[in-house]
């Protein structure tokens, strides 16, 4: 990997411990909300950890910073395991946390870009957020910013065909500032994805349509941060990239991992201590 790829011992410890309160924090927020996406938020950790603590472009306590790189949660659904991180940033107050989902709070289950700062696009129906992602691409091309542009897919998103129409329009307009993550943890809400619609060759499909495609192990703190800095810093690159993270539903609580059941859920008090403690490591 070139020098823009390079990661430290530091790097790699920050996002790691940035990842442990991304997962920590959902389950405190879940526990509030009484119900929640449990799986899914940490299927994701390591990479809402590497965008924000070790790629992307951002200004502490500036949400609407108009050069920040912009990113798009298409699998909003996830939120709990971001609005920790946009509360380290200084976006909002932690204590808007302490009232999660409660009525008159600005925290859903699904982020509200109207509502939150550092939240650029209310998702969580599925689909929309590549086509939104390209827009603001294209956009900042128009107004001369150089801004990049992050999509976090899940991999039962790709099953919509808005995303297939997205990343075709991408590769047309060569929009190299569009970065897709596919956080291919391979279940949905129904059941595993190749089996509810199969959409393997994932990375054969996006290279048909002209992107460049990368695969990683989304949880490999180092692998990860160095990719995805490798490819938001290339500046030979001229079309839209794709990387294809290989995750583990509920990863970080064994009960969790892979199981079905925990898409949507919530933990008794005794299941929330074991969960805790296998996250810290002291189980």
């Amino acid at each position: 990997m070139t020098a823009a790829g390079a990661v430290t011992a530091a790097d790699v410890e920050l996002v790691t411990e940035k990842a442990l309160l991304s997962r920590e924090e959902t389950i405190r927020l879940i526990q509030i909300a009484k119900v929640g996406h449990f799986a899914s938020a940490f299927s994701c950790a390591e990479i809402l950890a590497a965008l924000y603590y070790g790629v992307m472009r951002l200004r502490r306590g500036e949400p609407d910073w108009p050069d920040r790189d912009r990113f798009l949660f298409g699998k909003g659904h996830a939120a709990a395991a971001l609005y920790p991180l946009l509360v380290d940033w200084g976006f909002f107050d932690r204590a808007i946390l302490d009232e999660y989902t409660r009525v008159g709070n600005p925290l859903g289950d699904h982020p509200d870009m109207s509502r939150v700062p550092g939240i650029d696009f209310s998702s969580g129906s599925l689909g929309h957020a590549l086509s939104a992602g390209l827009g603001m691409a294209l956009g900042g091309r128009i107004g001369g910013r150089d801004f990049r542009v992050f999509v976090l897919l899940g991999d039962g998103e790709l099953n919509e065909g808005q995303v297939w129409e997205a990343a075709m329009g991408a590769s047309h307009h060569r929009a190299r500032n569009l970065i897709a993550i596919v956080d291919r943890n391979e279940y949905s809400l129904d059941g595993k994805v190749d089996d509810v619609l199969g959409i393997e060759p994932v990375a054969d499909k996006f290279a048909a349509f002209g992107w460049e495609v990368h695969e990683v192990d989304g949880h490999d703190v180092p692998a990860l941060l160095c990719l995805l800095r490798g490819v938001a810093n290339d500046a030979a690159r001229a079309r839209p990239a794709v990387v294809i993270a290989r995750t583990v539903k509920g990863k970080g609580v064994s009960f969790m991992e892979s199981e079905l059941g925990w898409h949507l859920g919530y933990l008794a008090p005794e299941d929330e201590a074991v969960a805790l403690a296998e996250i810290r490591g002291t189980a």
